[in-house]
């Protein structure tokens, strides 16, 4: 099945309307690390300790992963725009009350809701490309999308130094808040509605249950999530550990890993816009494959030079090719996994949204179980993740190699 109802030509491959749909997607990410630079004068200023402050990055995460699962069936029932205009006004009202907190508890609970809220972005814009394109023109789109998931970890704490040279932690939720009500305006304004009527489902608990265990019993959707939520495993286990790795066992300062980090983010980025301009003559199906093999071989480095203490250079060269093929493996596997799910595009999104910041918080305290001496965990938790990635993307083409045929 192509689409449910074309969009309107106007809109139909419009740089404007990726802008905006990278801007909700970026949302997300922008809660949870644009105040990390003022983490330390946040927790001092709320008389809290370190742990406590760090609360505040969990519940975000939490309420980003619970709110897609709560957000992606309602913008199958409700229409795409209606929620989503809620959940922008809802986040800023959210960010502004985080900018009054009273208390280190009062913050850790509005940010849950700030997560809660922030969430509509995340899963209703790739149901919007879901609903308005197909197949490689689709995986073309979330190419972009995965530019922009991959740019903002990496913008966003410069965004907040920026901020603090200006104002106190508590200016940057006001600013989160504006950036709240500037979506509001922009999606008011220029973004139309891509779910029709006719292609809606209900809301009642009943029939989101349904869907869901329809998305549960479906192979191939099950495998794609799979291989998805467990790439982002990885990713997230690299982004807990490699300053550990990096600082205490390679002794590079806290300058050199920011490079680091900052050249494996811009490797993501670089890959995931080769990928769309590849896309169009391998297919999605096929670059997934490549992606996810590429991956594995990377992860598999990582551990032997973990296991023989490896000189930097090749941990390096792991780390990049790691994080790199990130950009090909989300935005493919999106487009193959939302390919046929017609009206539970956002149920769809939701679980693969949800997928990731539970996967990803789940085997992030794991890659430091040995302490920060030994690379060997962090080894072991991505060579296991990215390998079987790849093993449930193969159990899963099986049955679903005609569509992913027809995909491409």
């Amino acid at each position: 099945m192509a689409q449910s109802e074309p969009a309107p030509r106007s809109e139909r491959g419009s740089l404007g309307r990726l802008l905006i749909l990278g801007s909700l997607v970026g949302l997300g990410p922008l809660a949870v690390d644009t105040y990390l630079p003022g983490l330390p004068a946040l927790t001092h200023g709320l008389h809290a300790s370190e742990a406590y402050g760090q609360l505040t990055l969990t519940a975000c995460l939490l309420g980003l992963g619970i709110g897609q699962l709560l957000v992606g069936p309602l913008s199958d029932a409700r229409g795409r725009r209606a929620p989503l205009l809620v959940g922008l006004l809802a986040f800023s009202a959210a960010s502004m009350a985080c900018a009054i907190a009273p208390s280190i508890g009062a913050l850790v609970a509005l940010r849950f809701v700030e997560g809660l809220t922030g969430a509509a972005g995340l899963v209703i814009a790739p149901a919007i490309v879901r609903d308005s394109y197909s197949g490689r023109s689709a995986a073309t789109r979330f190419s972009v999308l995965q530019s922009v998931t991959g740019v903002a970890p990496v913008i966003a704490p410069l965004a907040g130094s920026a901020l603090l040279r200006v104002t106190t932690w508590r200016g940057i939720y006001v600013a989160l808040a504006a950036f709240g009500v500037l979506l509001y305006a922009v999606v008011l304004i220029a973004l139309d509605e891509t779910h029709p009527r006719s292609g809606r489902q209900s809301a009642a608990l009943r029939s989101v249950l349904k869907s869901f265990s329809t998305l549960w019993h479906d192979r191939h959707f099950v495998a794609l999530a799979g291989a998805f939520g467990l790439t982002f495993a990885s990713l997230f286990a690299y982004i807990s550990g490699s300053s550990f790795v990096l600082e205490d066992i390679y002794r590079l300062s806290p300058q050199l890993y920011a490079v680091v980090f900052a050249a494996n983010a811009a490797g993501l980025v670089l890959a995931a816009r080769a990928g769309a301009k590849f896309v169009g003559r391998f297919g999605p199906a096929r670059l997934l494959r490549w992606a996810l093999c590429v991956a594995a071989v990377a992860s598999l480095g990582l551990l032997a030079a973990g296991a023989a203490h490896a000189p930097l250079a090749l941990v390096l060269i792991c780390m990049f090719t790691l994080v790199s093929s990130v950009g090909v493996i989300a935005p493919n596997a999106t487009a193959l996994a939302l390919a046929e799910q017609g009206a539970r595009a956002g149920s769809a999104s939701a679980q693969l949204g949800a997928g990731q910041f539970v996967l990803g918080a789940a085997v992030a305290p794991l890659v430091g179980v040995a302490g920060s001496h030994t690379m060997l965990p962090l080894g072991i938790v991505i060579a296991l993740c990215s390998c079987t990635a790849l093993v449930l993307y193969e159990w899963g083409s099986a049955v679903g190699r005609p569509r992913l045929q027809q995909a491409n």
